[in-house]
């Protein structure tokens, strides 16, 4: 799969996003290392901290499969992704991640997102 059809793959599931306080729908779309994508979509709540962003929700989705560390060869995400997430990326060891940032599609290693994330 190219890094285009994972992005289009985020961009689909970006509908199913639940966003009724910002109506700012993300999608994300996490390909894994044996060629299955798993998506994710930003899910939003009234107590506003409480929301999910779209790339921890497919990771998590991913995580509750069964999928660890270093299975994740990409995930493409409709929007530059928070410093939170920035560190699951590091952390779930995605090669690298690809966005869309002010209308252009960027590819960064989670380590160019994120320099001397945490590591335990």
């Amino acid at each position: 799969m190219t890094d285009h059809e994972l992005l289009a793959e985020a961009q689909a599931a970006s509908a199913n996003a639940y966003a009724p306080y910002s109506n700012f729908h993300v999608g994300a779309a996490a390909l894994l290392r044996d060629g299955g994508v798993i998506t994710g979509v930003n899910v939003e709540n009234a107590a506003y901290p409480l929301g999910v962003c779209a790339e921890r929700c497919a990771l998590s989705c991913a995580a509750a499969e069964g999928v660890r560390p270093g299975d994740v060869e990409a995930v493409a995400i409709t929007a530059s992704p928070c410093g939170g997430c920035r560190q699951w990326l590091a952390e779930f060891k995605v090669d690298r991640v690809i966005f869309l940032h002010e209308g252009e599609v960027l590819t960064r290693t989670p380590a160019e997102l994120l320099p001397d994330s945490f590591v335990l």
